[in-house]
């Protein structure tokens, strides 16, 4: 579904990604995991639109995006659920989720609703108070139900856990594991990596805007290395 070849990116004249390959099939979850710095949202920033790309290739469902303007991307099936969250704290749950499907007037757009509130209980309580007092569990579950209404073929998270209390991020992945039963593809950049690394197939290790290890879940959590380094272990 994703193929990243060689990617690289700046900011003015430094460069953080070094030529980046990655892929990501069809109904994976597939995670990059590494320290803050590392360069993992520049990359999701990169396959989003956001941040341009000064090398290399992205290949999105046979399609080479690499220069496709953001604000397209989301009608080919890409979508992102940012680090930070970076909701509407102004309008109401329910427009924030009427936002995340923009793109579409028909009538599925309600019944994309209901299967929100049914993943996300808390939103549907919520759905007509303003975004901004929502706890930042809360905030995290809206930006990520604001995503899949835009219907992705990939979903994009970043840091779905960042900040959250123990109990919350065990919600968040329990939601990530349960998306891709569905048949949701899900690129996950994650710092808790033993949290990422139990709900997806795959994985990556991300050091300075390298691609310095991969290979599947199980394997990366029984690495000596990765457990020292990031899993605490």
């Amino acid at each position: 579904m994703l193929t990243v070849e060689g990617l690289r990116s700046r900011y003015g004249r430094i460069e953080v990604l070094h030529g980046i390959d990655l892929t990501v099939d069809s109904g994976e979850i597939v995670t990059v995991v590494g320290a803050n710095g590392a360069g993992k949202t520049t990359l999701l920033r990169c396959l989003s639109g956001l941040q341009p790309v000064s090398g290399g290739s992205i290949n999105f469902r046979g399609e080479v995006i690499t220069t496709l303007s953001a604000y397209r991307r989301p009608s080919r099936g890409l979508t992102q659920s940012p680090e930070g969250r970076q909701i509407f704290t102004n309008l109401t749950v329910e427009e924030n989720l009427r936002l995340g499907a923009f793109l579409f007037r028909d009538s599925r757009v309600e019944k994309d609703m209901e299967d929100a509130f049914s993943m996300f209980p808390i939103l549907k309580e919520k759905r007509n108070l303003p975004a901004g007092g929502l706890s930042g569990g809360q905030q995290q579950m809206l930006a990520m139900a604001r995503a899949l209404m835009g219907r992705p073929a990939c979903l994009l998270l970043d840091e779905p856990s960042m900040g959250l209390a123990p109990i919350i991020v065990q919600q968040i992945f329990d939601v990530v594991s349960s998306l891709k039963s569905l048949g949701v593809t899900i690129l996950l950049v994650e710092q808790n990596a033993y949290g990422a690394l139990k709900v997806a197939d795959r994985g990556y290790v991300m050091e300075t805007g390298n691609i310095t290890m991969q290979g599947s879940a199980e394997e990366l959590i029984a690495d000596p290395k990765i457990r020292e380094a990031y899993l605490g272990i």
